[in-house]
């Protein structure tokens, strides 16, 4: 692998197909949070730990993949790893690549065309650093190796395909809205829940949320759910993170939009932790001119350029 295709080309060992998700067991849950790209926010963790105790019954947590991002200081990784995977746990590239031996795949967010190489080269950086900082942590360094890379959930009449990228691939992109809107989009969801048997993939990795359903022939409804962030600003002029909340019964927390398939609540939740906290702590690690700084602070502050009718699919 040339260098100039780290962080861009998908390993082959972050392909998996629908029909491994097909085969996987369910695991039975009232009520599921799907939490991608914590991105190493402690607040926001501790925010997400609320929600979950305000609700009238049980949670299942499953934090699927890039729960590690800007979390380099030894404290904040170590605090960050142990809390996560006292709850179910999907590897993202972030972690795949903590856990690899390689150093030709960069950060592994396999990123499309339409990112460019400084932004590319930033992020293989940031995850150098991470990755130093890991190795300082054999133990959760070798608990991250055991990850899985998806997992499927029964939630009332839902069956879930949760995953870190796409149907294919831990680093797949075809859950990015963009992706989803595009002409064959949507048949390509419809195709993919069939093969892999579910009627919702709750995903992140593309970092801008989305929620998208599509009629099938068989009178089913098929959706994907893509939480964007859990630890970084999702929307224009906002400060939360987000999360995807799929359950039997409504959410006690208003949802930032959502709807309901085959009796079931799929829903965005707003994961609303102290945006003045978590800078001071992000510049700790990451001060002005850094590579992070470069990449994330204009987001951290103002939010990216997307709004809720493009997540929720109203644009």
């Amino acid at each position: 692998m040339s260098e100039q295709q780290a962080g861009r080309a998908c390993p082959i060992r972050y392909r998996y197909g629908p029909g491994a998700i097909a085969r996987a067991p369910a695991v039975k849950a009232d009520t599921l949070y799907v939490i991608g790209g914590l991105y190493g926010n402690l607040p926001a963790l501790d925010a997400i730990e609320r929600l979950a105790a305000e609700e009238t019954g049980p949670v299942v947590l499953c934090f699927n993949g890039d729960f590690n991002w800007f979390d380099v200081d030894e404290p904040s990784f170590r605090q960050v790893n142990t809390r996560v995977l006292l709850h179910d746990a999907l590897a993202g590239n972030v972690e795949a690549e903590l856990a690899s031996t390689a150093a030709d795949n960069g950060c592994g967010c396999a990123y499309p065309d339409t990112v460019d190489e400084a932004t590319v080269e930033r992020s293989n950086r940031i995850h150098a650093r991470l990755k130093r900082c890991a190795s300082r942590h054999p133990d959760l360094r070798d608990a991250l190796t055991r990850l899985p890379m998806f997992a499927r959930y029964q939630v009332g009449n839902l069956a879930v395909g949760v995953v870190h990228g796409d149907a294919e691939s831990l680093a797949g992109w075809r859950f990015d809205a963009t992706a989803l809107d595009a002409p064959g989009g949507r048949d390509w969801l419809a195709d993919a829940a069939r093969l892999a048997d579910v009627d919702i993939f709750a995903s992140s990795h593309t970092c801008l949320p989305a929620l998208r359903t599509v009629a099938c022939p068989d009178r089913r409804i098929r959706a994907v759910i893509n939480n964007g962030a859990a630890g970084m600003p999702n929307l224009r002029g906002t400060h939360h993170g987000i999360i995807s909340r799929i359950g039997t019964t409504p959410s006690p927390h208003p949802p930032l939009y959502g709807e309901s398939i085959h009796g079931a609540h799929v829903d965005a939740l707003a994961v609303e932790f102290d945006p003045t906290a978590w800078i001071a702590a992000f510049l700790a690690n990451w001060p002005e001119g850094s590579d992070a700084w470069q990449s994330y602070f204009r987001r951290l502050v103002e939010g990216p350029g997307w709004t809720l009718a493009c997540a929720a699919g109203r644009q």
